[in-house]
């Protein structure tokens, strides 16, 4: 996410709720969006604590000309495994398209079409869940790590 969009999602995004890890501000822009939580805000500089990106509406954010179909189904893959990181998702990784690998902990990963996990390009594990992915370290068969 880029500092614009932060800003965009804090000052025009709709508020969404509080809970212990602070306010949360949403904004859609093309179909996608951009959830932003901030701590601190009692001071003149609030904190950005993290923020995320899942598909609000799949055929708005394929008609966007910010997205293309990869895009939208990296946001969709990542969105997934946050949900539930212990939980195993195969069947929403399974519809998905993934081509340009994203990184999650060490791992470099993409999905192909009907594949029920996501594989990492570095060293050719496969996963269904993000705990899965990030509690085992990549060892990269090329660099012999």
């Amino acid at each position: 996410m880029s500092t614009r969009t932060v800003s965009d999602a804090i000052r025009r995004g709709q508020l969404r709720w509080n809970r212990t890890d602070g306010w949360r501000f949403a904004l859609v822009d093309g179909g996608i969006r951009f959830v932003v939580v901030v701590g601190d805000t009692e001071t003149n500089s609030p904190v950005v604590v993290t923020g995320w990106t899942e598909v609000a509406d799949r055929e708005d954010a394929l008609d966007a000309a910010r997205w293309d179909a990869v895009d939208v189904d990296t946001i969709a893959v990542r969105a997934a495994l946050s949900e539930s990181a212990s939980t195993p998702i195969p069947d929403r990784i399974r519809p998905r398209v993934v081509t340009r690998p994203f990184v999650v902990g060490d791992h470099r990963l993409e999905t192909a079409p009907g594949e029920p996990f996501v594989r990492c390009t570095a060293c050719g594990c496969r996963f269904r869940s993000k705990e899965a992915i990030t509690s085992r370290r990549c060892r990269d068969r090329e660099a012999g790590r």
